[in-house]
């Protein structure tokens, strides 16, 4: 294994956790499960997972190469993340009373139509550029050599850990649509975690590793 146990047990909590979220994919994908079925629920998530898959061959090509011509970039990436991690954690746990929406109404979707928004939609969305070069680096370790590997094992977890519970979401969106609906208190309660875990991970990671 390439990757440092200890950060790979950190990666997959963080990304877990962040995962169970209730954010844009979440609620475009619940939207499509309750509005056009579970088919394309599942296929939204795999729009949508197909997208961040290219992020992280984008990001992984570049940053890879990056770090083996400038070794001194990956501690001055790993800090930036480490301070836009930072900044995330502390935007959810202030806005961690905000409303979710339900997921908006609309006329029914073909599956077809509904991977590509997915694609789309998350694709050309700059934020998920910025949190992908932010958010991987900070589990890769040059010393441990084949940096583009890292990467990929990081990036395919992801993927996987996509599929699992946004895929989840689209073919059950009618129950979890209720369950976003009445249970405020513990969605406030997962904001307020994930916005503590994301700020801990900034610091320890961008400061003291």
């Amino acid at each position: 294994m390439p990757i440092d146990q200890h950060l790979l047990l950190a990666f997959l909590l963080t990304t877990t956790i962040a995962m169970i979220t209730p954010g844009p994919d979440m609620l475009f994908i619940l939207g499509c499960g309750m509005r056009s079925g579970p088919r394309a629920g599942l296929l939204a998530t795999a729009g949508v997972a197909t997208s961040e898959a290219v992020h992280v061959a984008v990001a992984a090509a570049g940053l890879a190469a990056l770090f083996a011509a400038v070794p001194v970039a990956f501690t001055a990436v790993r800090v930036v993340g480490g301070a836009y991690l930072i900044y995330l954690g502390v935007q959810m746990i202030r806005h961690r009373n905000d409303a979710i929406d339900d997921a908006p109404a609309g006329a029914a979707m073909s599956g077809r139509r509904a991977y590509l928004t997915g694609l789309s939609t998350n694709l050309l969305n700059p934020k998920m550029v910025t949190f992908t070069i932010a958010f991987l680096p900070q589990f890769v370790v040059p010393e441990h050599g084949r940096v583009w590997l890292q990467f990929a094992v990081l990036g395919a977890i992801l993927i996987v850990l996509e599929f699992l519970v946004d895929g989840t979401v689209g073919l059950l969106s009618g129950r979890i649509g209720g369950w976003l609906r009445s249970r405020r208190t513990a969605r406030r309660r997962i904001d307020t975690a994930t916005g503590g875990i994301f700020i801990g991970l900034g610091v320890r990671l961008a400061l003291l590793r």
